[in-house]
């Protein structure tokens, strides 16, 4: 049953916990039914209402204290797009922030980019520009970017009525993007969700059969956890501090990621579950941290103070672990009231749009929106985006005792940056902990660091970018260098440029025009010529990528043979190259195409190379170069693959040999890795078609100490 605009805004009421004025609920009934208007006689996926998605986003953004007019851009988010709605009505209606925020939302879906790519390239590309729009937005607006988030949630939690191919695809990029995003936020809330979500779809076995075993668990422990939150309570009350003590497991991807990263099972987990405590005020924290190692000890190296030293994104508790009188370890943690909202709606909601926010809350954000900027301006491809989002963060001091945060694995170069661009440009030296260190020292979490400076210095080399390592530190190098030596580096860059041209056998002109074409300047955000050599000259571009562009072919050929000389020369003829039998083919070992695959022909001096149509080794080379290749009708021929399976260790390899012989497959070799947390096992096997390959894959995965099943 729907919700009419009145009860809709009760509920609103209800989660921002505040009175709304009557002008308020006026706008947002206003919204309500222009949203509802707009969208009549459009349906979901699942069948209901389109209309049912924005009303929910704009709930999930009230269940985040957002401001009315993020609730009312949630409602609004997609009228621009899918209804016709102009913004200049939306700012009419609602005023310039909602129309901004609506316009923001509008940019990241709405682009257009070159028609000349091909679909893959496209499809690539959108995804990388959609990411930087978005991230572009955030650093003018935080809010855009949770508007985005609410409506990725709400996509999440109706995902069950996608096909499967959409599914996997929608979780993989929620768990790499959105909910890094979410983290960096620190709306913890949210990017729990959307994990848990993302863990859901992306290997539902896995996730359901660690979801029972984990309430198992749960019911089991209750009592004893109940037991020891009544004793800190008695011990809380005998000191007269008001506090409340509650029990709280973590949620299943997390637990499932550690036993990944620490190659554990799920017995070797005991943080699993936790006590947190919510006392009145900051003081109050540590005396309840005072008091809870009164009752039992506390683990050695496991006792942090995220209030001294709060995490990137605003973070504050205090975390310990001790081990209780019955030999449990327990983890513990201890918030305030304050930290407690912020720590589940994140920093940047619960402050960013109210009065008398502290210079600490307000440098979190100015780095926050400065590091999406640099992101969004220097990512080209998505593990650009993807390792940037999931950075680890150190945290040193200043010796005045301020708190710096910089990337893990930063040097004192970062640190003087971080402090002032000045400071970074005359940088001369570092001393860490009284002592002199070179400027590669890696910074560690705790270190107190002095910067030397010399007013004389001209500004940074260009040399420093081989000690840099945060994102800022490189921008900022790499500008003062562009600005005061621009001719130099375009030089340069031609130097190089030219170089390549002769060794490719290809005028400058040529090169540049057929990189145009293929969309390399769309794809490297170039503006002009001078640019792309400036960008050579600074290595922003490898020269490599740009011979790889016009040797793809023949790199091909030299590394792809066949898998065997091919399917096609035997009896009964598994391909069909434009619709002939008997043309001279093989299937190319990088891709393994097996029947069932979407596959193209690639011209080579060799023959047809059959590949799979998602191959990356191909995705630059010319159409014209491409020919339509199809199946022939199926003999009982098996075609090679390869799976990359994780396991907990050595003794999963006889289940894992069991499984694919009884389901049909063979073994062809399989290498293995050693990595600190798991074992990874490359296998080489023998399939019927692709069908056949699913089935050995879904097996593998719910077999027992198999982590994860992915085809190469």
């Amino acid at each position: 049953m729907l919700i009419e605009s009145k009860s809709y805004e009760k509920e609103v009421e209800k989660l921002l916990n505040v009175k709304l004025t009557k002008k308020e609920k006026e706008r947002i009934k206003t919204a309500y039914e222009l949203a509802e208007t707009s969208h009549s006689g459009q349906f979901r996926d699942s069948g209901e209402e389109f209309f049912e998605h924005p009303k929910s986003v704009g709930l999930i953004l009230a269940g985040l204290k957002m401001d009315v007019d993020t609730i009312i851009a949630g409602l609004l988010h997609d009228v621009v797009e899918d209804c016709g709605v102009s913004i200049d009505k939306i700012k009419e209606l609602f005023g310039i922030d909602v129309a901004n925020i609506v316009s923001g939302v509008t940019k990241i879906s709405n682009l257009k980019l070159n028609e000349r790519l091909n679909e893959n390239d496209m499809k690539s590309l959108e995804k990388v520009e959609t990411i930087r729009k978005m991230l572009f937005a955030m650093s003018e607006d935080i809010r855009v970017i949770i508007v985005k988030l609410a409506d990725r949630l709400h996509n999440m939690r109706t995902l069950e009525f996608v096909d499967r191919k959409k599914q996997i695809a929608k979780a993989d990029e929620t768990l790499k993007i959105y909910a890094p995003i979410a983290h960096r936020l620190g709306i913890y809330k949210m990017k729990e969700e959307l994990e848990d979500l993302s863990f859901r779809y992306l290997y539902p076995e896995t996730y359901f059969d660690l979801k029972t075993k984990i309430e198992e668990k749960i019911r089991l422990g209750q009592n004893r956890l109940n037991e020891y939150a009544q004793i800190i309570k008695q011990e809380l009350d005998n000191q007269k501090i008001k506090a409340t003590v509650e029990g709280r497991s973590k949620h299943l991807y997390s637990i499932w990621d550690k036993m990944i990263r620490k190659g554990k099972t799920l017995d070797e987990i005991y943080d699993y579950i936790a006590l947190r405590i919510i006392t009145e005020d900051q003081n109050k924290c540590y005396a309840v941290l005072g008091i809870i190692h009164s009752i039992w000890s506390p683990v050695p190296g496991r006792i942090k103070d995220y209030i001294a030293t709060p995490k990137f994104n605003g973070y504050k508790s205090l975390h310990t672990t001790v081990i209780t009188h019955k030999g449990d370890p327990l983890e513990i943690q201890i918030r305030d009231w304050e930290m407690h909202e912020e720590a589940e709606y994140g920093l940047a909601a619960h402050w960013v749009y109210k009065e008398g926010v502290s210079q600490e809350k307000l440098k979190f954000l100015t780095d926050l929106m400065e590091l999406h900027r640099y992101i969004a301006q220097n990512a080209f491809e998505l593990k650009d985006i993807e390792t940037n989002l999931l950075s680890k963060e150190t945290f040193v001091f200043t010796p005045k005792g301020e708190i710096i945060h910089l990337p893990r694995g930063a040097t004192p170069i970062d640190f003087a940056f971080a402090i002032h661009t000045e400071v970074g440009n005359h940088f001369s030296g570092a001393k860490v902990n009284g002592k002199l260190v070179p400027i590669s020292y890696k910074l560690q979490t705790g270190d107190i660091v002095e910067i030397l400076i010399n007013r004389n210095f001209q500004g940074p080399s260009i040399d420093w970018l081989k000690y840099a390592h945060s994102p800022k530190t490189i921008s900022k190098i790499k500008k003062y260098y562009r600005q005061k030596n621009e001719v130099e580096l375009i030089e340069r860059g031609k130097d190089k440029f030219r170089e390549l041209s002769k060794k490719l056998n290809f005028s400058m002109d040529e090169i540049l025009e057929k990189l145009k074409e293929i969309g390399f300047y769309i794809k490297y955000n170039i503006k002009s010529d001078d640019e792309f050599f400036i960008k050579l000259s600074l290595e922003d571009i490898s020269i490599n990528t740009i011979r790889n562009i016009f040797t793809l072919n023949e790199k091909e050929e030299e590394t792809i043979t066949t898998v065997e000389k091919t399917n096609s020369s035997r009896k009964g003829i598994s391909v069909l190259v434009d619709g002939e039998e008997g043309v001279e083919s093989y299937f190319a070992k990088c891709c393994m195409p097996v029947p069932g695959d979407e596959i193209i022909g690639v011209i080579t001096r060799r023959g047809i190379g059959i590949h799979r149509k998602d191959c990356n080794n191909i995705q630059d080379i010319d159409d014209s170069k491409k020919v339509n290749v199809e199946w022939n009708e199926l003999n009982q021929n098996k075609f090679s693959t390869v799976l990359m399976i994780d396991v907990e260790s050595k003794n999963v390899l006889n289940n894992v040999r069991n499984v694919i012989n009884n389901e049909g497959g063979h073994i062809e070799k399989f290498e293995m890795t050693n990595n600190s947390n798991y074992l990874n096992i490359r296998i080489y096997l023998a399939v019927q078609n692709l069908k056949h390959l699913s089935l050995l894959s879904n097996k593998l995965k719910n077999s027992k100490g198999v982590y994860s099943v992915r085809r190469v």
